[in-house]
């Protein structure tokens, strides 16, 4: 398993952030995806369902601030 935020010292090269955040984004529809089924089962996992729901949000978040990364400074 990556580190959610990369981690990598090649994340400072523009394709490289972008490449990570299609990683990130592809594992955050993932969890979309397992998030739907287990809530749909009967014998509902809670703790799972919580877990998955908490790393999805990290995912976000970490997808959130490499995009701000790549937004260049506009000068004040």
């Amino acid at each position: 398993m990556h580190s959610i935020g990369g981690g990598s010292g090649d994340l400072g090269k523009p394709e490289a952030v972008r490449r990570r955040i299609a990683e990130l984004q592809i594992e955050h529809g993932d969890l979309d995806l397992a998030i739907e089924r287990l809530a749909g089962l009967s014998g509902l996992d809670e703790l799972q369902l919580r877990r998955l729901k908490k790393r999805k949000l990290l995912i976000k978040d970490a997808i959130t601030r490499l995009e701000m990364g790549l937004i260049p400074d506009i000068p004040a």
